[in-house]
């Protein structure tokens, strides 16, 4: 069931329970298996005051249910095995329902270790044998657990040099500049003398302008900048002549307020430096002359340039240095003795922004990247290690390696995070709890006795890369026996502003290797491998040379025309190296190198300065996202359609480590419109609850006191205002959880956010109608907000769902008067809507247009009495770009779900299965392994946002749907769609209950459908037939009746067979 059906605000009903008989033997066709807390797997460090515990049931019988459960949790495994529940007996519970029950025991402890079992009663009352044993453990629950201390080997952040010190912005003058220029392009020079006798040593200018600005030395272009809240540094010395010289620049300004400002620097050999700055010397022009950039063009007819202020005037202050001033990831240690036998050891650790944890020379995981980002004033993670096997009786050692991550970003960017609130140096906490046999404890924390050093790793920042000299390693600094007598000790630090919670999500990890497909020799000494494959991750090298020798490693996703990396992508970031790292070769035989720190999107790698001739086994890929389980396939007879499904598994993976994002290399910003057009995909092929669970903490880290959201989250202030069609994922993506994993809590836990929300698009609007806000983004002409349907009606749409989830949210909490409220308020908006956008006699939305025609149909604000019209208006539009879509992202999450709902799977089909400009197949064509931004293919070529097809896959063509009326799947709705030239289709997905089966093939005329339902479900089926008598069903279907072209039944759990004639 797909499009508004899923939408559709329903009242649950309550489980009624069933009345059990006495049973005494075991029935071993219920087992539970696959037990999850919290959707983890034996999670560690849980700081949930009633965690969650969910089972599958396997069993070999047909429509098996379960009727009753007993859950025992313990302190110790021998106990559980001993039956005894010593933290929690729940009894036998009547009741079917197997995931999300909250533990209902005593109050739990910091550091309890909880180990638990279940057993299930079968549709006849009869309990199946109790589970395998799976195990929780709490963090540390209360501030005065912690009896660490913040350390760090550095305490402010260096200073950040000033490259306009002592310029003034300019501009022509005209008008006041300062607050409003015209859109155009202005002309300014700057003439001066070198003297003969003087030797240049160096020579850079800085520049930048509102908008943009071209730089030319004696009539030679050195550079171009593009933002004006970040510097651009050209090394200019052998541009320069003795005598007569010239600096002269282009600028331009895309409308508002307009400035230039610049200043060069000229060193010599001996005596003192030159200086130009911008100031009312310059001159001046409103147009180009020719020769206008040459030391021998007269300007004696040009304008004094006029003086704006300082550089620190605003609106613009003092432009960022692009140069970053950063010090090396530094290393901590701390010895210690063990005296006694060992029982557990757990290291609870936070490492800002991001740590590697060793002990006794060991790296304790293979998880990276961690802990995962959030906005750090607000929360800060921890996580917790069990590192008994790696700590042993006697002298131990704790070495923690510290990146800057998130929590320190060095270089200037669109989006001001290295602005942020929380900016500081890289720290560290960690408490390492040691429980000995007999029962004691010893506690070793980071505090002042700690000793710090600076290792290999000279640069790392999270957008730029990471720079490692080999030489600088500190063989066995992570050991016990390692002399750490020059290194200095520790400082106390403060800590971040915001609250210390456990981390409750899924790791990121390096998922994959990928040997690169090919490696070219563009120009001589530059080597580019082809990975064959668009990912997020970093490069794997492998080398062996003389001591010294600097190896550079560029990424990103295209090439350009001469071969080489085409770093288009760095647009965004305006300071330093843009996904660069460089490797320093100690000399030492072959030598292996990846990064920690830092990580990319790319396909291709270019590297500098390799001793010899690489091949493919010198780098290769390492793929980096959160570590999910793939949870469902999809494939079927048409090849392209297989295709997109990959490219989709790809941009959803990388676009997920730790939060979903945008992109892996431009941004790596978690834009929540991308995010949920992508999450209910992101649920049927993978395992992302938790993470989105955490991701939702952070939208209320975030949350305005009005109400409001950025665009992106985490945010470290930047993108307010962005508009209710990205806001809205902090009301859909619960609403989908809720919908495919039965979870209503997290929409009930957020409930005064959602509230809080509603009320600020309630005073946003006028008349029920929101103007403000993003709309349907990236549509197939124009600029990526070059929009045809208007955002005030795909804003309003989103007011009126959100609307709509907040009524159910009130009612689930039985907060009726709130509930009726929204229904009223719903109700209204619908109204508003259709007077302001809706045109009755042509049944068109906003003009002809397929967003908001589908946008009206899929979200059910279309008159109910005119939804043929408006379908039928839609099918004609669709027909005028013969089969194509004609949307931006909005429109296109919407448009393939809504012709299946209205029974034109065909068009859909054709739809999806197009090749040519715009589709997911014209990519394809152009050699796309991921989704792209755009239809036309400039911008990110790994996107998630064009990536809802993939549901689509799931549920019209294999037909896995859930029932909004029974969510989680446990009522599954099985509707697959023969279309086209299909001639087979399979998917299965693994749901909280297990795994949901569907395929489907014709053969001369027949069609097989083959569906497996996991038990303590049942499904609805719909098979394709005009009539009863040509279905060939199992026994056990019962026949419900004819509908949409399709013979309907109802099954129990099981695997069934279905035939037509």
């Amino acid at each position: 069931m797909t499009g508004y059906a899923k939408m559709k605000i329903l009242i649950l009903a309550l489980c009624v329970a069933t009345v059990l008989g006495s049973v005494t033997v075991a029935n071993a066709n219920v087992v539970p298996a696959d037990l999850t807390c919290e959707y983890l797997t034996n999670p560690l460090g849980l700081d949930v005051e009633h965690p969650r515990l969910s089972w599958m049931i396997e069993s070999d019988h047909k429509s098996e249910t379960q009727t009753a459960y007993q859950v025992l949790v313990s302190g110790s495994k021998n106990a559980l095995d001993a039956g005894k529940g010593d933290i929690w007996d729940s009894g036998k519970v009547t009741s079917d329902q197997s995931i999300h029950i909250p533990y209902a025991g005593r109050a739990l402890t910091s550091g309890e270790r909880c180990y638990w079992r279940v057993r299930v009663w079968d549709k006849d009352g009869n309990p199946g044998p109790w589970s395998k044993t799976a195990f929780w453990t709490m963090g540390l629950l209360h501030p005065e657990d912690w009896k660490a201390k913040w350390i760090a080997r550095e305490t402010v952040l260096p200073p950040q040099s000033q490259p306009m010190k002592g310029a003034k912005w300019i501009w022509f003058p005209e008008g006041e500049p300062i607050k409003e220029a015209p859109a155009a392009a202005r002309w300014f020079r700057k003439s001066f003398d070198i003297d003969q006798n003087r030797s240049i040593s160096s020579a850079n200018i800085a520049v930048t302008a509102d908008n943009s600005s071209i730089v030319f030395i004696n009539g030679h272009e050195i550079g171009r900048s593009s933002d004006w809240r970040a510097a651009s540094e050209f090394d200019i010395t052998e541009f320069l002549t003795a005598g007569a010289n010239t600096i002269a620049i282009r600028a331009s300004n895309d409308g508002g307020p307009a400035g230039l400002i610049a200043k060069a620097t000229i060193e010599f050999q001996t005596g003192n430096p030159i200086t130009i700055v911008t100031d009312a010397h310059w001159k001046s022009a409103d147009a180009e002359t020719s020769g206008w950039n040459s030391t021998t063009f007269d300007d004696s007819t040009w304008k004094s340039a006029l003086e704006l202020g300082d550089a620190d005037t605003k609106p613009w202050g003092s432009p960022r240095s692009p140069n970053l001033n950063v010090t090396p990831a530094p290393l901590l240690r701390k010895t210690f003795d063990t005296a006694k036998p060992i029982k557990r050891a757990t290291a609870y650790i936070c490492g800002l922004g991001f740590y590697e944890l060793h002990l006794n020379g060991h790296n304790v995981d293979d998880t990276v990247l961690k802990p995962n980002f959030t906005r750090y004033d607000k929360r800060s993670l921890y996580i917790t290690h069990d590192v008994t096997s790696l700590l042993h009786q006697g002298k131990n050692a704790i070495g923690v390696i510290l990146g800057n991550g998130w929590y320190n970003c060095p270089a200037p960017d669109a989006w001001d995070f290295d602005h942020t609130p929380w900016r500081g140096t890289p720290r560290l906490l960690m408490q390492l709890d040691v429980e000995y046999a007999d029962g004691s404890h010893q506690l070793i924390v980071s505090d002042e006795t700690w000793k710090t050093s600076t290792g290999p790793i000279t640069f790392d920042a999270i957008r730029n890369g990471e720079s490692y000299d080999a030489r600088l390693e500190k063989p066995g600094w992570d050991t016990p026996n390692y002399s750490d007598s020059a290194w200095e000790l520790a400082r106390i630090v403060e800590g971040p502003t915001g609250e210390l919670v456990a981390q409750k999500t899924l790791p990121n990890k390096v998922a994959k290797i990928v040997t690169p497909v090919k490696v070219t020799e563009p120009k001589p000494g530059i080597f580019v491998f082809d990975m064959g494959q668009n990912l997020a991750g970093w490069g794997r090298l492998t080398v062996s040379g003389p001591t010294g020798t600097v190896i550079t490693i560029k990424y990103d996703e295209r090439l350009a025309p001469d071969g080489l990396v085409d770093q288009v992508n760095a647009s965004l970031v305006y300071g330093g190296n843009f996904q660069t790292d460089t490797y320093t070769l100690k000399g030492d035989g072959v030598e292996t190198w990846e990064p920690r720190f830092t990580y990319h999107g790319f396909q291709y790698a270019q590297i500098e300065g390799f001793p010899g001739k690489p091949t493919v086994e010198s780098l290769r890929a390492c793929v980096v996202h959160t570590g999910f389980d793939q949870m469902g396939t999809f494939e079927c007879s048409n090849d392209l359609l297989n295709h997109i499904q990959r490219n989709a598994l790809w941009s959803y993976i990388s676009n997920f480590v730790g939060y979903p994002t945008d992109c892996p290399h431009r941004e790596k910003n978690g834009w929540t419109g991308d995010a949920h057009l992508a999450a209910e995909m992101g649920i049927y092929n993978f395992n992302p609850e938790a993470n989105y669970t955490k991701w939702m903490d952070d939208f209320d880290d975030v949350q305005k006191p009005a109400g409001d959201f950025p665009g992106i989250v985490p945010t470290g202030g930047w993108g307010y205002d962005i508009g209710p069609s990205w806001d809205s994922a902090y009301l859909l993506i619960p609403w989908y959880m809720r919908l495919y994993c039965g979870d209503s809590r997290l929409l009930e836990s957020h409930y005064d956010g959602i509230k809080r929300y509603i009320d600020y698009l309630t005073g946003r609007a006028e008349n029920h109608i929101i103007s403000y806000g993003l709309g349907d983004w990236c549509p197939p002409v124009g600029k990526e907000w070059s929009h045809v349907t208007p955002s005030a009606l795909t804003s309003t749409a989103y007011y009126y769902i959100d609307v709509r989830i907040a009524a159910e949210v009130a009612r689930m909490l039985g907060k009726t008067e709130d509930a009726d409220e929204y229904i009223k308020l719903a109700d209204e908006i619908k109204q508003a809507f259709n007077e302001k956008f809706y045109n009755p006699e042509t049944g068109t939305y906003s003009g002809e247009e397929q967003t908001g025609m589908a946008t009206a149909l899929y979200q059910g604000l279309a008159p109910e009495s005119d939804k043929d019209k408006i379908f039928a208006s839609l099918l004609s539009e669709i027909k005028k770009h013969n089969d194509h879509l004609w949307c931006g992202i909005l429109g296109t999450k919407y448009l393939l779900h809504v012709l299946t709902d209205n029974g034109r799977t065909d068009v859909a089909y054709a739809i999806a299965t197009q090749r040519t400009f715009p589709s997911w197949g014209h990519w394809i064509e152009q050699g796309a392994t991921t989704l792209w931004e755009s239809w036309e293919g400039g911008g990110s070529r790994n996107h998630i946002m064009f990536g809802d097809i993939s549901a689509w896959f799931y549920e019209a063509l294999a037909g896995i749907n859930p029932d909004p009326a029974n969510p989680g799947f446990k009522h599954i709705v099985i509707h697959p769609h023969p279309v086209g030239d299909l001639t087979w289709a399979r998917a299965e997905h693994k749901s909280m209950y297990g795994p949901i089966k569907s395929s489907w093939s014709i053969t001369s005329g027949k069609l097989t459908l083959e569906i497996e339902i996991p038990a303590n479900t049942t499904a609805a089926v719909y098979v394709p037939a005009a009539d009863q008598a040509k279905v060939t069903a199992p026994q056990e279907a019962k026949f419900i009746g004819l509908k949409d072209g399709c013979a309907t039944y109802e099954v129990g759990s099981g695997s069934y067979k279905f035939i037509t004639k």
